[in-house]
């Protein structure tokens, strides 16, 4: 693949190292090229006969399988986090200690905030669609004529999904006196792949997770950031190191007694399946871009440092689905109005991270140990 020079050369053709910070892009001066053209190629999609579900049911909830990219959970399908603390009461005690759930109470004060909004005439933030999308939960009321309202900040299903449809399947261990713990392996698969179908982005697959947060963690928005003022995304952001810190709720697997720490092999799976959900928002954010500004130039330049470092990690890991991803990425024009091949590239990558995550324990990641940030790197 011909070097990317464009998106992240300056005037002079120097091409700065991807390892800084992506504070510095928007103090250059940068020219806009397109990417060489070699041929796309797809993922594998799991199809819905595979995880136990009929291609009826998954179209009724329309969505995907596997790969499906995330979206703001629809207020008609959330129950509200007071469904999900019956179980998961210490999952919920960490969520409430964390930015997540503070920006409820908190955003909508914010001089920033308030100025953002004032830029693109929203008058309510809690109540403004796409300030919604990111930072709020939305429940539609049913006994107020379905009026939608703000229940919280980002919330468990706001990274899970919305659950009315799978909660049922998500709780249901085989049988009356069934526990969590004396569940059947085949039962346990069975569960979660129908979840996974019926819109859980459950984090058996930790891709569905990295899409979840690369979904607010990239903007999307053009006018949010060319009009608006707001940021083009959390250009910091790394899977691992803001997942694993002040957020991370692992209690499940000892029964709600002690937040664990994920396995060195699981760590490694979503150090990699973060880099490629940065891709694939970044090429959704690319494919919305219309005019060479602030956003465009922006989500371009991660766009190109998210395929550099997987391609770092490629050079080490040697995983086949990495090089397919790589060769989706080198098939793509990142240049403006080109929604189409952008958006078909981004879905591509999107079942290829599902299906990496879905394939690979990390035994076979070894090579990246040095490079997946430490625990006194976890924010």
């Amino acid at each position: 693949m011909r070097k990317p020079v464009g998106w992240l050369a300056d005037s002079s053709g120097h091409n700065d190292c991807d390892d800084q910070p992506m504070r510095y892009l928007l103090t250059k001066r940068v020219v806009l090229f397109s990417m060489a053209t070699t041929t796309l190629v797809g993922g594998v999609l799991l199809a819905a006969d595979a995880v136990g579900v009929s291609n009826a049911a998954v179209a009724a909830v329309g969505i995907s399988a596997a790969g499906s990219a995330a979206a703001p959970a629809d207020p008609h399908r959330v129950l509200g986090n007071q469904t999900c603390v019956k179980c998961h009461a210490a999952e919920v005690a960490v969520w409430k200690q964390t930015p997540h759930a503070k920006t409820f109470d908190e955003l909508h004060r914010r001089p920033e905030a308030r100025k953002i909004a004032a830029n693109l005439g929203v008058q309510s933030i809690k109540y403004d669609g796409r300030c919604v999308a990111c930072h709020y939960t939305q429940q539609a009321d049913a006994a107020n004529g379905h009026e939608l309202t703000a229940i919280s900040g980002v919330s468990c299903e706001s990274c899970h999904g919305p659950a009315r449809d799978w909660l049922e399947v998500h709780h249901d261990y085989g049988g009356v006196n069934v526990t969590r713990q004396s569940e059947s392996p085949v039962h346990r698969q069975q569960r979660l792949q129908r979840s996974v179908a019926l819109g859980m982005r459950n984090p058996a697959n930790l891709y569905l997770m990295a899409q979840s947060c690369y979904r607010c963690h990239t903007v999307g928005d053009e006018e949010l950031v060319n009009v608006g003022g707001h940021t083009a995304g959390s250009l910091d952001f790394e899977m691992v190191s803001w997942s694993q810190g002040l957020v991370r709720h692992n209690f499940v697997r000892s029964d709600g007694k002690v937040n664990e720490v994920s396995s060195r092999e699981r760590l490694r799976v979503m150090f990699v399946a973060g880099m490629i959900a940065d891709l694939e928002s970044s090429l959704r954010a690319v494919a919305t871009a219309t005019e060479k500004a602030t956003y465009g130039l922006t989500v371009a330049k991660r766009a190109d440092r998210a395929a550099k470092r997987l391609k770092s990690v490629q050079a080490k890991v040697n995983h086949p689905r990495l090089a397919e991803v790589l060769k989706v990425y080198g098939a793509v024009k990142l240049k403006l109005n080109n929604q189409a091949q952008l958006t078909a590239a981004a879905n591509e990558v999107s079942k290829l991270g599902y299906a990496f995550a879905e394939e690979t324990d990390g035994t076979d990641l070894a090579g990246i140990d040095p490079y997946v940030p430490a625990a006194k790197k976890w924010k």
